[in-house]
């Protein structure tokens, strides 16, 4: 049986942000309060992100009654009856992570609810200190992150490194950011800096002293022509791990023209230009992520987007996010910069509007709920 709450007496219906159609959000007072797999915790939410992703999906991949957004944080309420997949996890607990809203498979699994059911394993407690509005942006960001640099990247160093304090090699590899204000930006530097590895990145300079607070080496202006250039010659013609996590033809043939002469891999966080590609085929292995693989689940979305069911990323997931669990106990993990704005759930429509129209840089939007 779920352990529930004593303090607290579930509704029988929630209030929740579901998708209408295309290119449109609406609220709904009256949905049922999901039920729990064993594996999962009911969360009452405080707070949620809004990520490019939110409006991507909603305006080119509608899931019309499905609950939308990935990231949350909040308070346990319930739990499932998995006693070792919620080990450590207890009623009461502060939390934050990411979930698969916009699925047409789980129509109401979605961030932006009143109560929401999150799985285990893509599930951080959270420090008493840290407000609930800064601990919303680390959900979708260590899940991308992770998933990029240490599955899809296959980075020199592991998950069981980036925990036990790094790698200490003399000749430590550099590892390319393309994008470092973006929240999976920052959170990728700054897992690769404690991985013990030397993150590059780039990023207009109004954001440098950002970027090298997160851990970043060097900061590259993106906007100079001679950006490849400075790269290759601060690396001296040896980078071989790209991550861009800006995912435009710019940001491809910046990172393609960063790596070395003897090539690497690329990796990014939607469809790369295969014109690109093409370009260096011989030498540099690209690849593309979707950050909801992690729950290991099938990707029920057309053409290129669609994924079979991976069981083992959801086993990797687990891993990546009891690393950073580590981390952040450890006091070692530095959110993104917020802009809370008002008005509640109907605030997060219009925060989806205005990630589509003007994406913001170097911070991320948030409301509480």
């Amino acid at each position: 049986m779920p352990s529930v709450d004593p303090l607290v007496t579930l509704p029988q219906t929630r209030t929740a942000v579901v998708a209408e159609s295309a290119g449109k959000l609406v609220i709904k007072h009256d949905l049922p309060i999901p039920p729990l797999a064993p594996d999962t915790v009911m969360v009452k939410v405080a707070a949620v992100a809004i990520n490019p992703s939110d409006a991507k999906f909603l305006d080119y991949s509608p899931a019309p009654g499905a609950v939308h957004g990935t990231d949350y944080a909040g308070i346990v309420v319930a739990l499932g009856s998995d006693d070792e997949a919620l080990r450590g996890i207890s009623v009461g607990d502060r939390v934050a992570g990411m979930v698969h809203g916009m699925n047409k498979l789980a129509p109401e699994v979605g961030a932006f609810g009143e109560y929401i059911v999150a799985t285990a394993h893509t599930l951080l407690k959270i420090p008493n200190n840290m407000r609930f509005e800064d601990a919303a942006t680390l959900g979708l960001a260590v899940g991308t992150a992770t998933f990029g640099l240490f599955n899809m990247l296959r980075v020199p160093a592991t998950l069981e490194q980036l925990v036990d304090g790094g790698i200490h090699e003399e000749n430590r590899e550099f590892v390319l950011v393309a994008g470092g204000s973006t929240a999976t930006g920052a959170r990728a530097i700054q897992l690769l800096k404690l991985a013990g590895l030397r993150p590059i990145t780039t990023a207009s300079p109004s954001k440098f002293d950002m970027a090298l607070r997160f851990g970043a080496e060097k900061v590259f202006d993106y906007h100079s022509e001679t950006c490849a250039a400075d790269i290759r010659a601060y690396t001296e013609n040896q980078l071989a791990y790209a991550f861009d996590c800006i995912a435009e033809a710019e940001t491809t043939e910046l990172c393609y023209q960063s790596i070395g002469r003897a090539g690497g891999r690329y990796v990014t966080v939607e469809p790369f230009r295969e014109s690109v590609a093409k370009t260096r085929e011989l030498t540099v292995e690209p690849s593309w992520l979707m950050a909801t693989s992690i729950f290991g689940n099938k990707i029920a979305l057309e053409g290129a987007f669609a994924r079979d069911a991976v069981p083992e990323y959801k086993v990797f997931g687990g891993k990546a996010f009891a690393a950073v669990q580590t981390l952040l106990d450890r006091g070692l993990i530095e959110t993104q910069p917020t802009k809370s704005m008002p008005g509640g759930w109907e605030g997060v429509l219009g925060g989806v509007d205005i990630i589509r129209s003007q994406p913001p840089s170097g911070y991320k939007i948030v409301y509480l709920v």
